[in-house]
């Protein structure tokens, strides 16, 4: 995907996640996170949003410390609460649709340019989080294949690709191929003792699971069950990475 692709599905689902949230109000629980309400969600991702975009906004080279880190998270009042989200929403968007592809910052998922990684990680983030935000009121977003495709790609290669998610390791080994029907994708991910690799394409595993990319997506992010899905095989690389493949913003 491109990344005016990118952008233009922040752009979308970031303004269906601040409607859906608003309708439900600031106390109300997210089913898919338990223990948040649409204020945690709210903070998190308006938060999320003006980190990210700092980068290629200043073209900074370098994480924030902790310390930096905390001053993209102010307390905000529950009445102000989606107004300040779509700011910091609408802010990223413009940046992400204005920054130079060429300009260097840091980033943290392979991609062809540090922009290219901002504006698919923000897209996949916020489309996550649409999801969080729409259990809130019982509705369920679905995208197109490719853009599903794309995110279980951007999930299982590039954010839960990198050396420091140790946790994603099974002794004994196991593997696991997952099939987008819809969308002509596969990856084959095992986890070993000491190391994960994921290989593109269908390979013989320990579980294939099958099906539309869109709950494939959804199983993978830990937002969605297996009704429209096929698994052929022992299920205890999906029981895996569903207990290990979960993320904390610290």
């Amino acid at each position: 995907m491109e990344i005016a692709e990118y952008v233009a599905s922040l752009d979308r689902d970031g303004n269906a996640l601040a409607a859906a949230a608003e309708r439900a109000g600031p106390d109300a629980e997210v089913p898919t996170c338990p223990g948040w309400r649409v204020r945690d969600l709210l903070l998190h991702l308006g938060g999320v949003h003006s980190w990210a975009a700092s980068f290629p906004a200043t073209a900074r080279t370098e994480p924030y410390t902790a310390e930096e880190e905390a001053t993209f998270f102010p307390r905000v009042d529950d009445a102000d609460l989606v107004g300040w989200y779509r700011a910091r929403h609408a802010d990223a968007v413009r940046t992400f649709a204005a920054a130079d592809p060429a300009r260097p910052c840091w980033s943290f998922v392979p991609a062809p340019s540090p922009l290219a990684s901002w504006a698919r990680r923000q897209a996949h983030e916020t489309a996550i989080h649409r999801v969080d935000a729409e259990s809130t009121v019982g509705s369920r977003p679905t995208w197109s294949p490719g853009f599903a495709a794309d995110g279980v790609d951007e999930l299982i290669c590039g954010f839960f690709g990198g050396p420091g998610r140790r946790k994603l390791r099974a002794d004994p080994p196991t593997s696991m191929t997952v099939v987008a029907d819809d969308a002509d994708a596969a990856w084959h991910i095992r986890l070993e003792p000491e190391r994960r690799f994921v290989v593109p394409g269908r390979e013989p595993a320990d579980l294939t699971v099958s099906g539309p990319a869109n709950d494939l997506y959804l199983l993978l992010w830990n937002r969605g069950g297996e009704a429209a899905l096929v698994l052929d095989g022992d299920r205890r690389p999906l029981d895996l990475w569903r207990q290990l493949a979960t993320v904390r913003w610290s």
